[in-house]
């Protein structure tokens, strides 16, 4: 995976965006294991650890203070052949400070120049991440009812790139 792209810069949030070293994909395994929607949704440290070492994914940790800050998993071809959000986390420390905006900026920029879209999806019970993605101009297109467990739905949203 060395023809990833990395943001080397800090930007204005201090933050800087790379690609997963080997070590990194076990934290970023754990970090996603440990947050919502995963909980709720049954995965396991394991199922993280598949999805984070996965080739089929792209796989980025932000980076601040000398130390990951969050990381976001990324399809290159997901929904309808455009790229797919599958999970992002932040560092409970770290939240709401603007690690998660950067990650999804380096994501519409990471694709801005090979796709008119990108999509993720969150769950209906997970209504602070609904709000989070509704701020960054992501919009919902479908609802998956009982997707993927029974009493909560998958949101399927939107974000027009160019």
């Amino acid at each position: 995976m060395d023809d990833m792209p990395e943001m080397d810069d800090m930007d204005s949030r201090g933050v800087a965006i790379a690609a997963a070293t080997e070590e990194e994909r076990d934290w970023a395994a754990s970090l996603l294991a440990g947050s919502e929607p995963w909980i709720t949704l049954g995965a396991s440290l394991e199922d993280c650890r598949e999805s984070c070492r996965d080739p089929g994914y792209l796989l980025y940790i932000a980076h601040g203070g000398g130390r990951p800050r969050g990381a976001i998993l990324l399809q290159r071809r997901g929904v309808a052949g455009s790229p797919y959000v599958k999970s992002i986390a932040v560092d409970p420390g770290d939240r709401s400070r603007g690690v998660g905006a950067a990650l999804l900026e380096f994501a519409e920029t990471l694709f801005r120049d090979e796709a008119r879209h990108l999509f993720l999806c969150v769950s209906s019970f997970n209504r602070r991440a609904y709000s989070f993605y509704e701020r960054q101009g992501y919009s919902a297109v479908g609802v998956l009812e009982d997707y993927v467990i029974e009493s909560a739905s998958e949101i399927l949203m939107h974000k027009r790139l160019r």
